[in-house]
């Protein structure tokens, strides 16, 4: 059984520092991509970050380059976004995906809320 659980949102000031977690299970989580993506309300799902299998290449949407950072530690099973300088516009629903859409294959975590106060 697959399953993406994200963990860390919470309420964080301006200016502050988050680090979301994704724990993956039900597959073989070294040969996927891995991306994090975010929802605001009344707004589209948006991508925030990639990450390809081996952790070596990394991608970001223009708004998070310099602030955000994907990583991902293969061992355990597990991709995490560190957010640093959050601003209120930050604040969304992160979500996990793990990625073989060459082999129609795509999965989803629940969310984490992450709200910046201003």
């Amino acid at each position: 059984q697959v399953q993406l659980v994200e963990s860390g949102g919470c309420l964080v000031q301006h200016g502050g520092s988050l680090r979301l977690s994704c724990a993956a299970s039900g597959f073989t989580f070294s040969m996927w991509r891995m991306r994090w993506y975010r929802q605001a309300p009344g707004k589209e799902r948006e991508l925030v970050a990639a990450i390809t299998s081996t952790g070596r290449s990394t991608t970001y949407a223009d708004s998070m380059k310099g602030r955000f950072t994907i990583s991902r530690d293969n061992a355990k099973n597990t991709v995490y976004l560190q957010m640093n300088n959050l601003k209120p516009e930050d604040t969304a629903v992160y979500y996990c995906n793990a990625d073989r859409s060459e082999l129609g294959y795509a999965y989803w975590g629940r969310g984490t809320q992450v709200t910046v106060s201003s």
